[in-house]
């Protein structure tokens, strides 16, 4: 096993997602308590990751953040490296192709909410910001779970975007997918098959943590298995 990409993707993992919650709870209290025509497009651009190639998504960031472009020039005379092909543009480029995986699960949250809940903490004098605080994110706990386990587990997987934009540094962007396709890639299938295995149980321990939290239901999974009363 290499240890150092294994603690290169959980240091990545765990820092998108934290940067993801902290931009999907209000992204989608602004969803849902929102009455901006705009709404319908900010939804879009949040569920475009979902259906752009990861390639894609990643070339078009390669493009932005490298020295080409006017924006990619200014991040690397502010930071003194360009973002592309370092540790910081993986989290970028993390953040932006795993949003929708932290923002539905929210927003599916905070919908299913009681109306008269929400009128009657206003009606009580919260604002917007408190209102978030004390009711919507405590009702929907179940949910901010879903969005954190979603987020981390996409993040940890994800291969496209960190090949594209971060390429294969070890001990920089070398993730685990990375490793496990350089490993397929010369045939050692052995080791493969171990990195295979350490992706698949991080994958199946953090759905099991999902559903033993309560039964959350989130977008494209059900609790109870795919069965309908």
């Amino acid at each position: 096993m290499d240890w150092q990409a294994l603690f290169l993707t959980l240091r990545l993992a765990s820092i998108t997602t934290v940067i993801l919650l902290l931009i999907a709870v209000p992204l989608g209290a602004v969803l849902v308590l929102g009455r901006s025509r705009w709404l319908p497009l900010v939804q879009a651009l949040t569920a475009l990751p979902l259906v752009l190639p990861p390639t894609v998504l990643g070339f078009f960031l390669l493009v932005l953040l490298g020295p080409r472009t006017a924006f990619g020039r200014a991040i690397a005379s502010l930071l003194g490296h360009p973002l592309a092909f370092s540790f910081s543009g993986l989290v970028v480029g993390s953040v932006i192709y795993s949003l929708p995986f932290a923002v539905q699960p929210i927003v599916a949250g905070f919908s299913a909410l009681d109306p008269l809940l929400l009128d009657a903490a206003r009606l009580l004098g919260a604002g917007p910001r408190r209102l978030v605080v004390t009711v919507l994110m405590p009702l929907a706990r179940r949910s901010l779970l879903a969005a954190a386990v979603l987020s981390f587990l996409h993040t940890v997987g994800e291969f496209g975007v960190v090949l594209m934009l971060g390429g294969d540094i070890p001990g920089a962007t070398r993730t685990l997918s990375i490793l496990l396709y350089n490993q397929v890639e010369n045939f050692d299938y052995a080791a493969a098959g171990r990195t295979a295995g350490v992706l698949l149980a991080f994958s199946v321990a953090a759905l099991a943590a999902i559903y033993a939290a309560g039964q959350v239901r989130v977008p494209g999974l059900k609790a109870d298995g795919g069965r309908r009363a």
